[in-house]
């Protein structure tokens, strides 16, 4: 007969009074998860978000490499030139003042200006609006990300095409980029990466995005925790495997600089 009977027993009701509260609490977020995410297909608000984050991040990634390479190719141009033409010094400034202004102000910011004071006929579609103004902000680092990579190419490479009779655009076009984009292929992937997590303010100007989605949710069922956290698992899913995927293009880059 154990020594203490009543101490005992209150420790079993203790524990069966816990294994209750934890019954519960799993009972509660069956019931949430339910109410957010499967009643009414509400889940399709995060599917249709989804789709929507993943295309302008797409889109201003090619906007952001276009725009980022000849900002990059007119700096370095007008760097290297013996004799700066007036066009050459007018482009160099614009593209100085572009970078300037472009990453010395919020995203958010430049995404409100393009909505409300660029981009003002209705005609034209808010994701279209995103599109241009996160690839025109893009840009501006992508910028300086090319530039390192064609500085990073030994200058014997230009000279090796002049001597064979390529005139210097040519050179810069078939010999220089190439290798300077096998250089900052991670960095480029990288800021797609960067890209997906800043458009989660594109629901500031209408567009359902994957983070105005779950605010949706949010607004219809009360509940907050549930849709949020989704929201972050979904971002924290694709990170982790996009960075898988420049790890492994990391290293499929090194093996065939070795050979």
């Amino acid at each position: 007969m154990p020594p203490f009977p009543f101490s005992e027993g209150k420790e079993v009701q203790s524990l069966n009074a816990f294994l209750m509260q934890i019954q519960t609490f799993f009972q509660s977020l069956q019931h949430d998860f339910y109410r957010c995410f499967i009643e009414e297909d509400r889940y399709m608000y995060l599917v249709e978000g989804l789709g929507n984050t993943l295309l302008i991040t797409f889109v201003a990634v090619i906007i952001g490499t276009i725009l980022g390479s000849l900002t990059a190719i007119v700096r370095i141009s007008y760097a290297g030139a013996a004799r700066k033409s007036w066009w050459l010094k007018l482009l160099n400034g614009i593209c100085g003042l572009y970078l300037t202004v472009i990453r010395g102000t919020p995203t958010m910011v430049q995404l409100l200006i393009m909505y409300y004071v660029i981009i003002t006929s209705p005609v034209v579609p808010p994701t279209v609006v995103a599109m241009l103004a996160f690839g025109i902000n893009s840009g501006a680092y992508v910028a300086e990300v090319v530039r390192s990579g064609i500085q990073s190419v030994d200058v014997g490479q230009m000279e090796a095409g002049r001597s064979l009779g390529l005139n210097g655009r040519t050179t810069m076009m078939r010999i220089i980029l190439p290798q300077a984009f096998k250089n900052v292929a991670p960095a480029i992937f990288n800021e797609f990466i960067v890209l997906l997590k800043e458009t989660s303010v594109a629901g500031y100007v209408g567009i359902q995005d994957l983070t105005k989605g779950g605010d949706i949710i949010r607004s219809i069922t009360y509940e907050a925790y549930m849709p949020l956290l989704m929201v972050a698992a979904v971002y924290l899913v694709m990170v982790i495997g996009l960075t898988a995927v420049l790890r492994k293009l990391e290293r499929r880059l090194a093996r065939s600089d070795k050979r």
